[in-house]
């Protein structure tokens, strides 16, 4: 068996990659190592899903396998990624399992699982999950008669986790009309109603999920119809969330996308003039936009950077205990109120800046400016050569020395395939194109 995890959980094609023989084996194996109570109480796990068709047979599977380990389940429902780690932690639960496929599309799906608190899992813990899977160590103890777990709905589930992010606002959103984008997913039942409680008019787009066309052609992934509606109704702003709602991009009142480096720089700068950004830090990955550090640098607040993926974010805020971190992509933590990206908490946070300091949307994203940016994957046969390289380091080294600090280079070796890939931003597009193809060049010379 191949690595079953990957930066966000067990994903594939579902009944065909993710089966529900194997998302039995996983909730199972999952039941058994993420509780260790001391015997006399039943775990506990809590579960819910995305609308997407799959998911049912999906559910039905992990339910089984949970029961069967002895767990008692609390069905959770539709309902978006945040709000599953945000009843992990509220229920006291052992484990947290979320089926979606977050912005991919239908056919996929995907078993997201939250450890106590609603936090995501090391990967010690991933990987003593995958040895269970492999060596069918969870089928060494069978609970039967009483001992087999029981199975009831989680009563509320969808207006406990409103009402939290509902408290996290401390001003009425009343005077903003927003467009929502739910991506015809998680956020449906909730984004909308969520957005009008805290006082904004809101007109919905995507909230009408089949099971079938989630993230189709809409959601965050798919900006147009977002940035066609924001204009049809003359709204401040648009928001986009994908499938299970852990995202969230936006659209400024004339049709400009703001993606999560501006999102990630205006709630920053909001925490930093408040005094509630800790220690001054916000947490990005290495693929923020050079503009992004220059802004955050303007402003005072220094910049953490890590890996790409949601988890590696998590990860820096827990060990720093810093407040705020988040990704190009949207994904933004605010760990006073989270322990996973959530969308609705983004959104909530984006348009109570808006109403506070009076300012349109543009003119808070417009602090950052973006330097021209190229990205090209470079085919490799092998990424190790590459890394290894002198030449590609002094070629690199050179590069960096001609652009300074106006500039960056960086050079990513793919997880899943035989690729380098090669990032330039430069002043202009001209030098960052003509920087970019020179690099690439050597890396294929020598990989």
């Amino acid at each position: 068996m191949g690595r079953l995890f990957g930066t966000d959980g067990v994903r594939g094609r579902a009944n065909s990659d993710l089966t529900p023989e194997l998302a039995l084996a996983v909730a199972r194996a999952a039941a058994s190592v993420l509780s260790d109570r001391d015997g006399t109480s039943r775990p506990v796990a809590v579960v819910g899903r995305d609308p997407r068709a799959s998911g049912e047979m999906l559910e039905a599977a992990v339910v089984a396998g949970l029961a069967s380990a002895g767990a008692e389940v609390l069905l959770a429902g539709v309902l978006p990624t945040p709000a599953l780690a945000h009843l992990t932690g509220s229920t006291g639960a052992d484990l947290g399992v979320m089926i979606s496929a977050s912005h991919n599309p239908m056919p996929d799906n995907g078993i997201k699982l939250f450890s106590r608190g609603g936090h995501k899992l090391p990967d010690a813990v991933e990987a003593a999950i995958e040895r269970s899977v492999a060596g069918g160590t969870s089928d060494d103890h069978r609970p039967t008669g009483a001992a087999i777990g029981r199975v009831r709905a989680l009563p509320d589930a969808a207006e406990d986790y409103a009402r939290h992010v509902l408290s996290t606002v401390d001003r009425s959103l009343e005077g903003l009309t927003l467009v929502v984008d739910c991506a015809h997913g998680a956020a449906a039942a909730t984004a909308p109603d969520v957005y009008r409680r805290a006082g904004a008019t809101v007109h919905a787009i995507g909230c009408e999920p089949d099971g079938w066309n989630i993230n189709d052609g809409i959601g965050s992934t798919h900006l147009g119809p977002l940035i066609d509606a924001v204009r049809t109704h003359g709204a401040d702003l648009g928001i986009a969330h994908d499938g299970d709602a852990d995202r969230c991009l936006a659209v400024t009142a004339d049709g400009d996308v703001v993606d999560g480096d501006a999102i990630l720089a205006v709630c920053a700068m909001a925490l930093h003039e408040r005094g509630a950004l800790k220690d001054d830090t916000v947490v990005a990955t290495v693929m923020s936009n050079l503009g992004f550090h220059h802004t955050m640098r303007d402003a005072g607040i220094a910049v953490h950077t890590t890996a790409v993926g949601d988890r590696y974010v998590l990860e820096a805020l827990k060990a720093h205990d810093l407040s705020l971190g988040g990704e190009q992509s949207g994904h933004l933590v605010f760990l006073e109120h989270a322990t996973t990206g959530d969308g609705l908490l983004t959104g909530l946070a984006l348009m109570a800046r808006m109403s506070s300091t009076g300012a349109s949307l543009a003119e808070l994203a417009g602090v950052v400016q973006k330097l021209p940016q190229i990205l090209i994957n470079v085919p490799v046969t092998d990424r190790i050569a590459v890394a290894e390289s002198d030449a590609v380091a002094e070629a690199v080294n050179a590069v960096e020395a001609e652009l300074g600090d106006d500039g960056r280079v960086l050079l990513r070796p793919s997880g899943t395939e035989q690729l380098v890939r090669v990032m330039v931003e430069a002043p202009t597009q001209e030098q960052a194109d003509e920087v970019a193809h020179r690099l690439a060049g050597i890396v294929a010379s020598v990989g």
